[in-house]
């Protein structure tokens, strides 16, 4: 049977360069390897013919001849898969060499381990809710984790007491195990230890062979002044107790601020709104507003006095200087924003209806600034319905 052309073979023109045609052997390699074609007969000798394919064309000096003789330049030179002379022209030494190109080194990665005994416990992650408070001042708290510990009866082993673990003889302590199948070999974790490398003939009875047990476990926390939402506490050696001794993975506090009654928080800054009586708002005067404890001229009852202009208005705001949340890691805190807005009275008797009316009479239009720009702005838009109308 005549050979296809080896260009035709890896999908590429015959002027492609050594980037484009590595990335075309791979994706072929990949796509006609035998383990991944379980039941095609056809997929070992398609796998040799990409391997040939590119053993040759990836040599300078082979596919020049390639290109000048076609397959005689090449006789008895090209690779041949894995059965002539290995990947040589292909830059491979072994078939763990393309094993390795093309599934992220399976078979040198893995196999250069050694032996699996001590692992590091996994990470944990809880989640906390503090109050705006606490997160404006800082707090000590206390919370209770699950997690896993190293088993104080055997001490991680798993093994009883007295006894101790031995070396898997699957695996030879390797924790994995090799099986060759014609040309190529295939490598996987041991059935046998499950990739520790060491089998329990007898278990710890307190964990049954784990060498961890389930527990809640209380620990103390620093809030520093200043988190917010998203913020992350990490507490090394606090995750996850290890496998056979290794140590324990870490722990990730990540912290939620609960939503406050009165205050909004932007960034450093707080945000609140106040109602203020219609009189005052009229006459001006001060107000007494909130704020979170701390900090000169606070009275101890978390308020401070502002000045309401006379004739202020509803979204007029006042801005108190680092009256807000603290900066994280610094000594900078935020502004408090405070933004008015007009209560009117309502339910009122006759006799106050009655003082109302007075006013309403004696009030000048010029006391109402706003109302009259809206109104010029409306006059202007009605005459020009009305004239457009008109014609």
């Amino acid at each position: 049977m005549s050979k296809r052309c080896y260009y035709e073979v890896l999908g590429v023109e015959r002027t492609v360069d050594e980037v484009v045609l590595k990335s075309a052997f791979r994706k072929k390699a990949m796509e006609h390897h035998p383990d991944r074609n379980h039941g095609d007969d056809g997929a070992e000798a398609r796998f040799k013919e990409v391997n040939e394919a590119y053993s040759v064309l990836s040599d300078a000096q082979k596919r020049a001849a390639y290109d000048r003789y076609g397959h005689d330049g090449v006789n008895g030179q090209s690779a041949g898969g894995f059965g002539g002379g290995g990947f040589g022209g292909a830059g491979f030494s072994n078939v763990e060499d393309i094993f390795s190109e093309m599934f992220g080194d399976i078979f040198g990665q893995q196999q250069r381990r050694g032996p699996q005994g001590a692992q590091r416990g996994p990470d944990v992650r809880a989640d906390y809710e503090i109050t705006l408070e606490q997160a404006y001042k800082g707090a000590d708290v206390e919370i209770t984790i699950p997690t896993t510990m190293t088993c104080e009866v055997c001490h991680g082993s798993g093994a009883k007491a007295g006894t101790k673990p031995v070396t898997c003889s699957t695996c030879g302590g390797q924790g994995r195990v090799r099986a060759s199948n014609g040309f190529f070999a295939v490598e996987r974790t041991c059935p046998t230890c499950n990739g520790q490398g060491q089998t329990i003939k007898d278990p710890c009875t307190e964990c049954r062979g784990h060498g961890q047990v389930r527990q809640n476990k209380d620990l103390k926390v620093r809030i520093p002044a200043g988190v917010d939402d998203g913020a992350r506490i990490l507490l090394k050696g606090e995750g996850q107790a290890g496998t056979r001794g290794g140590p324990k993975g870490d722990l990730y506090i990540f912290l939620t601020v609960a939503e406050h009654d009165i205050f909004e928080r932007d960034g450093a800054d707080l945000h609140c709104s106040i109602p203020v009586p219609m009189t005052t708002a009229i006459l001006g005067g001060e107000l007494d507003v909130p704020c979170l404890m701390g900090g000169e001229g606070c009275d101890g009852q978390c308020k401070l006095s502002i000045d309401i202009p006379e004739g202020a208005q509803t979204g007029h705001k006042v801005k108190l200087r680092e009256r807000g949340m603290p900066v994280l890691n610094s000594k900078k805190k935020g502004d408090l924003i405070v933004e008015l807005f007009i209560e009117t009275p309502k339910h009122l008797t006759a006799r106050q209806k009655e003082l109302m009316k007075e006013f309403a009479a004696l009030a000048e239009e010029q006391s109402y600034a706003q109302s009259q720009g809206f109104m010029h702005k409306a006059k202007r838009f009605w005459d020009d319905i009305t004239g457009a109308a008109a014609q």
